[in-house]
């Protein structure tokens, strides 16, 4: 690995700055701007994640008084249309009770608790309890009891109930059961002006996969929150993003990362990776970027590995050794290269280009450029290249992750029931609409067990590899936070800010 400590608040290489001098086009401000935390350290009891108390708290100090995003407007198009969002131990319903109206209630019946709904459900005229019978119009009002005079306190006016308040972003449905906190725009704050050129509300839910993960949901969401992972987490990128570079900002409840593409990681030997690899195919053989040893597909479960003195081994895409004189190799490569493959990915050639920076950047910007020129017109001649070219993703407080510019991705994390060491992470692709074109419908969820793998949902496309090399830690890191003898877990000043933000965030709600 090349060394990358020099003394300032960044690797060698690069700077960003530097590279939007490189943009062919007008660059937003917003690029520039910095924001950053204060210096560190940041450091937290790894309990956190495991213990039951402080699940608990969760629950009670952030679940039930905190904004959090429960559903898209397009989720529920027609009046009558409900949602079930669950969140920890809490259950909430989300209903469109007019062409532009939504409520929200919790999903309680006010007589002995049963749920109101264990599932969606389209074009309700009321909300029936099917344990007795007790029934609600849609906007709330109590509808019927039976036997209501056996309940001589219960009426219309006490037993309604009770609604959850609701706010709405872009076309996002958020709620927030405490009664007291600030409106959704002052936890917002400036949000829009992160989100152009296409905000969210030009776009459409083509993809929504949800998967059940064996860990906290801290731990996953913090595994998407920063570049500092790419190194070890996924060397396929190494050769394209400029990881350890990346620029992190905060504002207010959101956080910001931008990592620059088109150019190679500083971690990385330009020599090594400039070096031919004859039949590269990105998905059936690479080179690894920062060891160059060789990973080739012989048949899913099987990957050869070879050094560059010539030793060679067999491993299944776990990276256990099967065979041969070399023993070890690197397991998100042996997963990405001998791991399941959606039809077509095993003969995909590898991409990949060399080349000065500003040319690579240049001409990824013309290509992106050209590719959504049919969907906005001639508005794209108007983009920077770092629009189109760079990773820009940020974290709205608690638990959602909007990218931005051209990137489709839209992340939510949140527990899985009442384990506080089981977690859903949800994708969700979020496609712009042509301009005089009608909204396609929502994509409903495809539901991925704990064992699944994220190649099951093909909508994901490559992405599905990705994620499949980032959760291979994660239940590792569950199970370890146990055994950490300090208590104690650091997070880096600059390249973990992300993480550091959210601490800060969640330190403070659950202080109130």
């Amino acid at each position: 690995m090349v060394e990358t400590l020099t003394g300032t608040n960044r690797s060698k290489g690069i700077g960003y700055d530097e590279l939007l001098d490189m943009d062919t086009h007008k660059v937003p401000s917003r690029f520039r701007e910095d924001s950053p935390m204060e210096p560190g350290p940041t450091i937290v009891d790894p309990s956190i994640y495991y213990s039951r108390d402080f699940f608990d708290l969760e629950v009670e100090r952030l679940w039930k008084r905190v904004w959090q995003m429960a559903c898209h407007e397009d989720d529920i198009p027609n009046v009558g249309d409900s949602l079930v969002y669950d969140i920890a131990s809490l259950s909430f319903i989300i209903v469109r009770t007019g062409e532009d109206e939504f409520k929200a209630f919790p999903n309680a019946c006010l007589h002995r608790g049963r749920a109101l709904l264990t599932e969606d459900a389209k074009g309700l005229h009321e909300f029936r309890c099917p344990f007795h019978g007790w029934g609600w119009k849609i906007d709330g009002t109590l509808k019927e009891v039976p036997c209501q005079w056996d309940f001589p306190t219960v009426s219309e006016k006490t037993h309604s109930l009770p609604p959850v308040r609701i706010g709405r972003w872009q076309g996002w449905v958020f709620i927030n059961p405490d009664d007291n906190a600030e409106p959704l725009e002052e936890f917002l704050g400036d949000i829009d002006r992160h989100f152009e050129p296409i905000p969210f509300e030009r776009r459409y839910k083509a993809v929504h996969v949800a998967k059940k993960l064996r860990c906290n949901w801290k731990v996953a969401q913090e595994a998407f929150m920063e570049a500092y992972h790419v190194v070890a987490t996924h060397p396929t990128l190494l050769d394209v993003m400029g990881d350890a570079n990346s620029k992190y900002d905060v504002f207010g409840n959101l956080s910001r990362a931008i990592s620059p593409n088109g150019l190679l990681s500083p971690h990385v030997n330009p020599a090594l990776v400039a070096e031919p690899l004859e039949g590269a195919k990105t998905y059936g053989k690479v080179r690894h970027a920062l060891s160059g040893n060789i990973y080739e597909r012989l048949e899913e479960g099987r990957v050869k590995v070879t050094t560059r003195d010539g030793r060679t081994g067999i491993f299944d895409e776990a990276a256990h050794h099967l065979e041969g004189e070399l023993h070890h190799a690197d397991i998100q490569l042996c997963n990405w290269v001998g791991g399941p493959l959606a039809e077509g990915m095993e003969e995909e050639l590898d991409p990949t280009t060399t080349g000065p920076i500003a040319e690579r950047r240049k001409a990824e910007a013309g290509a992106q450029r050209e590719m959504w020129r049919e969907t906005l017109g001639d508005e794209v001649d108007q983009i920077s290249d770092a629009e189109f070219v760079d990773t820009i993703y940020y974290n709205l407080f608690p638990n959602i992750s909007p990218w931005g510019c051209f990137d489709p991705i839209f992340y939510r994390f949140r527990p899985n029931g009442d384990n506080p060491e089981e977690c859903i992470h949800e994708i969700m692709l979020m496609l712009p609409v042509r301009k005089g074109e009608k909204r396609p419908e929502s994509a409903k969820i495809h539901w991925l067990d704990f064992d699944d793998d994220y190649i099951d949902a093909p909508e994901l496309g490559m992405l599905a590899k990705v994620f499949n090399q980032d959760v291979v830690n994660l239940p590792h890191v569950q199970k370890g936070m146990k055994s950490i003898k300090s208590k104690e877990i650091i997070f880096a000043n600059y390249g973990e800010t992300k993480i550091r933000h959210f601490h800060k965030l969640l330190k403070e709600h659950l202080a109130r």
